[in-house]
This record gives C-alpha cells, structure tokens and sequence, in this order.
C-alpha cells in the first residue's frame, strides 16, 4: 500500500506511513461502546417520571402528581389514530391530573381553566361524594391511569364542559386501554378479558368521534391543540374504526382536496383512503 502521506516527513512528521485515514481515536471508541451500553441498558419508567405541584381550581388545595420528564422520553411512532408511543413509558398514562382533597380532574390541558359556577357544580356533585383512594405504586398502572381519566371525564360532564374536551378525555381512554390490551398480551390472559377491553375502546372511539363531529361545526380551532385539518383526518380514521366507513371517505376527501392541509396530514389521509379501498391492510 502506498503512502499517501509521503512528503511530510520534511515537515517534521515521522512514522505517519501506517496512519490508518479512518482511524477511530480511542476516545471515540470509548464514547460508541458506553452508547452501546446506555442502550442496553432497561428503561426503567420510575426514571422518567417526576412529581409536579399544582393547585387545585375548585379547593385551592396543593398537590402532586406524577408527570413524565418531556426531556427524558422520546417519541417512536404513532398509530393510525394519532396515539403516540414513547420509548420506556406510555405517557398517557399520567395525562390526567386528580385532586385528592375535592375530586376535581380533568386532562392536563384543561386543569387550570375552571368558571366559578362550573366550580360550584363539582363541589355539589363531586366533591360532596368523593373518597380519594391513593395509587398503590410510585408508577401508574393503566388501571390506575382508567380511574384518574374516569374522574376527568364524569368532571367535564358535571361542569358541562365542551363536547371537544368530553370527545378528547373519551379518545384518550380508548387508547389507554388498547395500552393495557397490549400489555396484557405480553404474557398469560384471558380471551374474555382482551375482548372485553377491544369493545371497551371501540365504544369510547365512539363517543371521541361522537363528541368531536359535534365540535367542528361548533367550536373554533385549533381543537385540543390540532387544525381543522388534522381533525378531519382523525374523524375519518375513527370513523372507519366504529364501522362508519362512508363518514371516513368523506372526511378523507375533504382533506385531500384542502390546499392548506399539511403534507403530512394529507399523506397519512391518502393512506387511509388505500386502506378504505382495501389496498392496504
């Protein structure tokens, strides 16, 4: 092999004849296998969480509650209906925030926004009822996550809260308990308990697309932090998941033929319109 380096040697390089040009330096070799190592390593969820302080709206009484570090997580996919997934930790699970003392909750981004007289109403017929029973573990089980989003959704109902904020504590329950369906098929279950909880979620799809048909025309946007395009899109994908598949083509089209739809939205509205003509599985 020749030396491409001949020549230096004037310079005052000696021996550079065997300098490999690809040459990893030891401290880089040392930094690629401790990466190799970190991702070796388990997820552990305890890890990615943190206790957040609020203040309850209705009682004014101060609180924790469990919260995933945004920093910690990162963001591996997303099903067709526009579920996250996380690496290590489903982030759902710690979206809605519970008062111990008077019951109030609601999801993380309504918690705060609560009228007097809508307070009034969850004193009388929430809190007047309401025995706070703590989770067991320092992590929430998706259980523990069902109750917590129960208790947001039975809260906007007594406050007649929007049909967006009903339709979106709905979405996120579904797809709290397709987590737990998944989950529960990583090891031993029951046939009757995943059944139970596929028809749990479709019902609750239901509701979400329910709730949310009833807000577009109603409500300004953006809607639970999506344009109307993208709500569209997530109407035709739940449409077609309760069985409604002439809603879903309809919605499909309009954002096909949107010109201020995003690309990403309209890519993922023409692979649905694939799947609705059986192209696609």
């Amino acid at each position: 092999m020749s030396n491409i380096f001949a020549g230096l040697e004037d310079l005052g390089f000696k021996n550079v004849e065997k300098v490999d040009v690809y040459q990893e330096s030891d401290s880089e070799k040392k930094k690629q296998e401790a990466a190799k190592q970190d991702a070796k390593k388990e997820i552990n969820e305890e890890d990615l969480l943190f206790d957040k302080s609020y203040t309850c709206p209705v009682c004014d009484h101060e609180f924790k509650s469990r919260m995933v570090r945004t920093g910690k997580v990162r963001l591996v996919g997303a099903d067709s209906d526009l579920r996250p997934r996380y690496m290590g930790v489903d982030s759902l699970k710690y979206d809605a925030i519970l008062c111990p003392k008077c019951g109030y909750a609601a999801l993380n981004r309504y918690f705060n926004f609560v009228m007097s007289s809508q307070a009034k109403n969850i004193k009388e017929k929430i809190s007047a009822n309401f025995h706070y029973q703590p989770e067991a573990g320092k992590i929430y089980t998706y259980d523990d996550a069902l109750t917590r989003h129960k208790m947001a959704l039975l809260n906007t109902v007594v406050k007649n809260g929007k049909s967006s904020e009903r339709a979106y504590t709905c979405l996120k329950m579904a797809w709290l308990c397709r987590g737990k369906r998944e989950l529960l098929m990583q090891g031993d279950y029951k046939k009757e308990e995943v059944t139970e909880l596929i028809n749990e979620e479709k019902e609750l799809l239901s509701n979400a697309y329910d709730g949310f048909e009833a807000a577009f025309s109603k409500e300004d946007f953006p809607m639970c932090g999506m344009d109307q395009y993208t709500m569209m899109y997530l109407l035709a994908e739940l449409a077609r998941r309760i069985g409604k598949n002439d809603e879903a083509k309809r919605y499909v089209s309009k954002v096909l033929v949107a010109r201020n739809a995003q690309r990403r939205i309209k890519d993922k509205a023409f692979a649905l319109k694939e799947k609705l003509q059986g192209k696609a599985e």
